[in-house]
């Protein structure tokens, strides 16, 4: 085993107020309730016990090895209370040693469901209704959730004497630890059923597939998550049900692209409308709106439809904006009086040089303002 002051993490003068803030700080980091690993949470355990007792720390120093003098058969925790104490008084367990579970409180609440739905944009933008088959823990009818047969009775464990938990004593190096786990009989709940429900096997639920109606507001987005407490599985024996989840998935839309609250479309223009304006019948969530088109529209040119998104989840009639992108289309094919009309309309701007642009200079002229030439 490593220096007990190493796996606490204290220098060998520390006063016992930083050796506890140090064991505290560890032991919710390994503490096996949260994850961490048993092992070295008993090992952290065991160093705080030799290390928080003056004589036993004594030992420590002096002979490094615990069963040197001092206690019975020099075991540095002689004269100690149960190891368990000391965990549940930290912990707030209430005896339930590692498990972190007080007696006879099994928890036996119902798990949390989750549901899926799927959506059109349309849908989401507007919410909606649907009805869900789903198969959930249900409370039983014929025990009344009590998961005892009619006329029968619900006694004592005698497995752990009413305790829910189950302790076992191992010795190490440093002398003897002692562990709690739930008991294997009652699932820690202290109590045994004579003979229970033959509906459901003492459980006092049993799956039961049923029709749910969910609702989902305005402006669900592609994976939201709707809680539904106390709309889940139901928990043994009346305890508490978990909650519901509905999880949303919002499918791709042939015209829009969605961006949070705002959505973004794209509308293909003549070359000739750009040039000159045009007004156009855009779709929208609301149905097509008119939107004004200005002269000169360049290609990539983005125009803001305000208030014709999605509307916020939050809800208060807030939305966001529609963002239209123009692509200006260059014609392929002309015929020879549209190609006469163009050539006519480049040499009134000037354009009909090559690399000129309309505004007298051509490309190199233009290159060499850029570059201070």
């Amino acid at each position: 085993m490593e220096d007990l002051y190493t796996v606490l993490g204290v220098s060998k003068d520390a006063g016992q107020d930083e050796i506890k803030r140090a064991y505290r700080k560890r032991a919710r980091e390994l503490h096996p309730d949260t994850g961490g690993d048993e092992a070295a949470f008993k090992e952290l355990t065991t160093a705080y016990e030799v290390l928080r007792n003056p004589e036993a720390r004594a030992n420590y120093d002096r002979y490094g090895d615990p069963r040197g003098p001092g206690g019975a058969a020099g075991d540095p925790f002689a004269g100690f209370g149960d190891l368990s104490d000391l965990i549940n008084s930290f912990f707030g367990g209430g005896g339930g040693g590692f498990g972190g579970r007080a007696p006879g409180q099994a928890s036996g609440s119902g798990r949390d469901a989750v549901v899926d739905v799927r959506l059109t944009l349309e849908e989401a933008a507007e919410g909606t209704t649907r009805e869900l088959d789903v198969r959930l823990q249900q409370a039983c009818q014929t025990c009344d959730a009590s998961g005892v047969e009619p006329g029968s009775q619900i006694v004592r464990c005698e497995t752990c004497n009413g305790q829910g938990v189950v302790q076992q004593v191992t010795r190490s190096v440093f002398g003897q630890m002692l562990s709690s786990t739930t008991c294997p009989r009652c699932r820690g709940t202290g109590q045994r059923i004579e003979r229970p429900c033959p509906a459901c096997s003492g459980e006092g639920r049993h799956p039961v597939d049923e029709t749910i109606t969910i609702d989902v507001p305005p402006g669900a987005a592609d994976g939201t998550r709707l809680r539904l407490s106390g709309r889940g599985e139901v928990g043994r024996r009346g305890a508490p049900s978990g909650d519901l989840y509905v999880r949303v998935h919002v499918s791709r839309h042939e015209v829009f692209e969605r961006d949070g609250n705002d959505l973004h479309c794209l509308v293909r223009l003549p070359m000739v409308q750009a040039a000159l304006g045009v007004e156009l019948d855009v779709p929208t969530l609301d149905g097509p709106e008119r939107l004004v088109v200005p002269p000169g529209t360049q290609p990539q040119q983005v125009l803001t439809m305000r208030r014709k998104g999605m509307p916020k989840l939050s809800g208060g009639g807030a939305r966001g904006d529609l963002y239209v992108h123009c692509e200006i289309e260059v014609p392929r094919h002309l015929d020879g009086e549209q190609t006469e009309l163009l050539r006519r309309l480049a040499e009134l701007r000037g354009e009909d040089k090559p690399g000129s642009n309309g505004d007298g200079r051509g490309l190199f002229d233009r290159l060499r303002g850029v570059f201070g030439a």
